[in-house]
C-alpha cells in the first residue's frame, strides 16, 4: 500500500469515531440509551485504533491531532452530556418543577469540562505515556453505561435528580484534576512491567459478568480508585 493511501487511514478511523459520536447524540436525544452506549463503545474503539494506526504507519500530522480532538469532543463530550440531559428530562420534581425548566442544562458541564480536558491533554508534555485527570473516553463510558445499564435505578422515586447532578460535578472535576491515571497501552507482555494493568483487567472480567452493561461504569470507578491508590503509594515513596 502506497504512502499516499496509508496516510489517510488514521484520519478515516477518526472520522468513523466522529460519525459514531454523532449517532450517539441522536440516540441520547431520543432516550435510546442502549444504542447510545453501543455507538460510544464504537467511537472508543475507533479512537483507540486511529492512534495505533498512526503509530504503526508513522502517519502523524497536525490535522490528524486536531481532528482527533474534535471527534473526541463530540463522541465523549457532547454525547454523554446529551445522555445526562435526557435522563434529567425524564425525572420529575413535583415540588418545584425546576427539573423541567433549568436543571437538565447543567448536564452540559460534562461537555465544557471535556473540552478543557482535551485542551490540557494537547498541551501537556507530562501525558505522553500516562494521563493526568480522567480521560474523556472513560467519562463517556461511565455515563452511557449508567444510562443503559442502571436506567431503572435512576428513574426510581427514591433517586433524586440532585444525586445525578452531584455525580456530574464530581466527574467534571475528575476530568481536569491533577490526579495521575495510568494508561492501558501495553508495550510488552511482561508481568513486572504491566503488573498494574493486569491487576486492573483481572477485576474487570467479574465486574462485566456480574453487572453486564452497568459493569462498564463499575470498571471506570475501579480505574479511578486504582489510579488514586497507585498515586498515593508513589507519593509516599517520594
Amino acid at each position: 500500500m502506497s504512502n499516499c493511501m496509508t496516510r489517510y487511514i488514521p484520519n478515516t478511523l477518526t472520522c468513523l469515531n466522529l460519525s459514531s459520536g454523532c449517532i450517539a447524540c441522536i440516540m441520547a436525544f431520543e432516550y435510546r440509551y442502549e444504542e447510545a452506549f453501543l455507538f460510544i463503545i464504537m467511537g472508543a474503539l475507533f479512537d483507540f485504533f486511529d492512534g495505533m494506526a498512526a503509530r504503526l504507519l508513522k502517519a502523524y500530522s497536525n490535522i490528524g491531532k486536531d481532528l482527533d480532538s474534535l471527534a473526541d469532543m463530540v463522541s465523549f463530550g457532547v454525547a454523554p452530556s446529551l445522555i445526562v440531559y435526557s435522563l434529567l428530562r425524564e425525572m420529575t420534581v413535583s415540588d418545584t418543577g425546576m427539573i423541567d425548566s433549568f436543571l437538565p442544562y447543567l448536564a452540559f458541564l460534562i461537555a465544557v469540562f471535556s473540552a478543557l480536558r482535551l485542551a490540557k491533554f494537547n498541551n501537556d508534555s507530562r501525558q505522553s505515556t500516562s494521563f493526568i485527570g480522567l480521560p474523556v473516553p472513560a467519562d463517556a463510558l461511565f455515563w452511557s453505561s449508567v444510562a443503559a445499564g442502571a436506567h431503572a435505578v435512576l428513574m426510581h422515586s427514591g433517586f433524586h435528580p440532585i444525586y445525578l447532578l452531584l455525580l456530574v460535578a464530581l466527574f467534571s472535576g475528575l476530568l481536569v484534576s491533577e490526579i495521575p491515571m495510568f494508561s492501558l497501552k501495553f508495550k510488552s507482555l511482561s508481568w513486572q512491567a504491566n503488573k498494574l494493568r493486569f491487576c486492573f483487567l483481572l477485576v474487570c472480567i467479574p465486574l462485566l459478568l456480574w453487572l453486564q452493561v452497568a459493569g462498564f461504569a463499575a470498571i471506570v470507578i475501579w480505574y479511578i480508585l486504582l489510579s488514586l491508590l497507585t498515586a498515593r503509594r508513589a507519593k509516599q515513596k517520594d
